[in-house]
């Protein structure tokens, strides 16, 4: 594809995000959320390979789905109430229906079956925007709308997310499918804090975006796409592997890592809120996931491919690291003795 065109696209990708975030009427964020769907399309089927188009199919009618019914119970709404303001839902059946679309736009379970397979069909920095950047502007809207909201479909959306994400990815061997359960499993987290805390779930999206971002631009420098193929980072680059070991961990959450820094704090609430069963499950889900984080851990640490060659090695020839990867990589390991200042910052 063109550089200009791409550039297009990605500028299209960030006026969409603006939109939505800065509109307070219905058509406005619909308007937006839709131009992010337009923009991001062409990005996904630029490879030219049936599995992309597929994988842009069944994405494009996914959004398509989800936007009819977000339109839909914005109308609904705006029909009994005569608001079209985000802050305005009072209609219950306009809720319901709105809470489905933004779970369905987002990958929430049990509307989550669209976004492991779409991720699968695309490259390693599609998938980035699609895990990453398209998450923005629909929970943005849900944090938005979260006193509407019912608390026990968002309770239940949240224990199926965070079960699922978990469950989904213990018998995967492709990084992208991994990567795809390991987002259902933390927008379970995310929305299980977000009736209760919205700084706190804000806090977790900016950190989930940071650490996702650098587990993907780490797998993207070395084009790998399966288990077996990280044995390679080893061989060709030495200092990534530990990096990539924290990382990985930092995404499980592990003390003292930044990834425990937004489940210490979520669990905390909880117990505030004496729910205490609720904490008792998140914490069990989260083991689930840890295990295949152990498993890419294990991969890229423990084992070695068996074809390395008595060769010089690319990381003593040359350098290819991108250039942000120095900055969010402290950031996804480093940020938990931070957690007061941030916490601070959202108040």
């Amino acid at each position: 594809m063109n550089p200009l065109t791409t550039s297009l696209f990605i500028l299209s990708l960030g006026l969409g995000t603006t939109i939505t975030f800065s509109s307070s009427h219905w058509l406005l964020a619909w308007m937006g959320l839709e131009i992010n769907t337009i923009a991001i399309t062409p990005l996904m089927i630029k490879q030219h390979h049936p599995r992309a188009v597929e994988a842009t199919t069944k994405y494009f009618l996914t959004q398509a789905t989800a936007s009819a019914l977000l339109l839909f119970a914005a109308i609904t709404n705006a029909w009994t109430t005569g608001q079209w303001s985000l802050l305005e839902m009072e209609n219950t059946t306009a809720i319901s229906l709105l809470t489905m679309a933004l779970a369905l736009k987002l990958g929430l379970a049990p509307m989550h079956f669209w976004l492991p397979e779409v991720l699968q069909g695309l490259d390693l920095k599609t998938g980035l925007i699609l895990a990453t950047w398209q998450k923005l502007a629909p929970f943005v809207i849900l944090v938005q709308i979260a006193p509407a909201l019912n608390p026990h479909i968002m309770t239940s959306l949240a224990l199926l997310s965070a079960f699922i994400g978990g469950w989904g990815g213990l018998n995967q061997t492709q990084l992208r499918k991994i990567l795809a359960y390991s987002s259902i499993a933390h927008l379970g987290w995310m929305t299980i804090i977000l009736q209760y805390s919205t700084n706190i779930a804000l806090l977790n999206l900016f950190l989930y975006l940071i650490i996702t971002s650098t587990v993907f631009l780490l797998f993207n420098l070395f084009n790998s796409t399966t288990i077996n193929s990280i044995s390679i980072m080893t061989t060709k680059n030495p200092a990534i592997t530990p990096i990539a070991m924290m990382t990985l961990l930092s995404l499980g959450g592990l003390p003292p890592l930044t990834g425990f820094m937004p489940k210490w704090l979520i669990l905390q609430e909880l117990v505030y809120q004496d729910l205490f069963l609720i904490a008792t499950i998140m914490v069990m889900s989260s083991l689930l996931s840890l295990f295949f984080y152990l498993r890419l851990t294990y991969a890229i640490t423990l084992t070695m491919t068996p074809n390395t060659l008595n060769m010089t090695s690319i990381w003593t020839t040359k350098s290819n690291l991108k250039p942000i990867l120095p900055i969010i990589i402290p950031l996804s390991t480093m940020l938990l003795p931070l957690t007061p200042l941030l916490l601070l910052t959202l108040q």
